[in-house]
């Protein structure tokens, strides 16, 4: 077979991923990037919960002192800080833009894949790889930009790119851990360690109020409860199951088709327009995902 299962759980997270951004895009105009990703990860772990009781059982594994402390530090890393300042990024700039951004998440994770974890990318997977990154910037390089504020630029590119990083260190550092013990147990901690994480947060004066205030208010969960789902249950399963199941530095360009998703689904249902260009950016980024599986 072309496609293994490590393979497959890439793409698909890229997939789910796509369409839990354009709900989140939707969301976004009603609730703060904090008070979605708190939504997102309270929803996720819930539903992680009985998924785990059910395949695995409560008794909690052979984990050491010092996995679980890894295993909650990368969800609170990559979960409570990078999700929050992503969203944060998508309400400055936009979707196109951020995709910019997040098209680092490959180079980033390669990097400190071979730095920590001795990976390296072959010749052809490395051809693949330059055919990706250059589908992902032309579907998501926008030519006018005065449609968007400098300043909010400005920030949006700041919190962008601190979001990419901390999710490639994120999960970096829990890759060993995903090979080598119980997946849904490691999902469940480092969901744990995020959520955790944000109760922290909301610890320091005068934010629970805030939070609460803004629960207030009457809120899109039409859109916010399915985006939850895709997002901190569906795509983050089957993301860390491609990271857990392939090497790090091929899983991570494998889920960046999900930009090209999101270029494609935005224009069948937000009816935003698509041009030669942005399907000759689809055509690269198919071609790259074909060579990285062949290769």
């Amino acid at each position: 077979m072309i496609i293994g299962w490590g393979e497959f759980f890439a793409l698909a997270c890229a997939f789910a991923w796509a369409w839990a951004i354009i709900l989140f895009r939707r969301a976004g105009d009603d609730l703060p990037p904090f008070e979605l990703n708190l939504v997102k990860n309270l929803v996720g772990f819930s539903l992680v919960l009985p998924t785990l009781a059910f395949f695995e059982g409560y008794q909690l594994p052979a984990f050491s002192l010092k996995e679980i402390g890894i295993t909650m530090l990368s969800g609170f890393i990559g979960i409570a800080v990078a999700d929050t300042w992503y969203l944060r990024a998508l309400s400055l700039m936009g979707a196109s833009r951020t995709g910019i951004v997040a098209s680092l998440l490959s180079p980033i994770v390669i990097l400190l894949s071979i730095l920590f974890l001795g990976e390296s990318l072959r010749g052809w997977q490395l051809a693949g790889f330059a055919l990706v990154m250059s589908g992902i910037l032309l579907v998501s390089w926008k030519q006018n930009r005065r449609e968007v504020d400098s300043e909010h630029l400005r920030k949006g590119m700041i919190f962008g790119v601190g979001a990419i990083f901390m999710m490639a260190v994120g999960i970096v550092m829990v890759k060993e851990i995903l090979e080598t013990r119980p997946f849904l147990w490691t999902t469940e901690l480092r969901l744990t360690g995020g959520v955790l994480g944000m109760f922290a947060y909301m610890a320091l004066p005068g934010r629970l109020e805030r939070v609460r205030q803004r629960f207030s208010w009457s809120l899109p969960w039409r859109h916010i409860l399915p985006a939850s789902i895709l997002g901190a249950y569906i795509s983050m399963m089957m993301w860390l199951a491609g990271y857990k199941l392939i090497p790090a530095s091929v899983a991570s360009v494998l889920n960046e088709t999900a930009t090209a998703w999101i270029v494609l689904l935005a224009w069948l249902v937000l009816g935003e327009s698509i041009g030669f260009r942005k399907l000759a950016g689809l055509l690269l980024t198919s071609a790259g995902v074909i060579i990285m599986l062949l290769a």
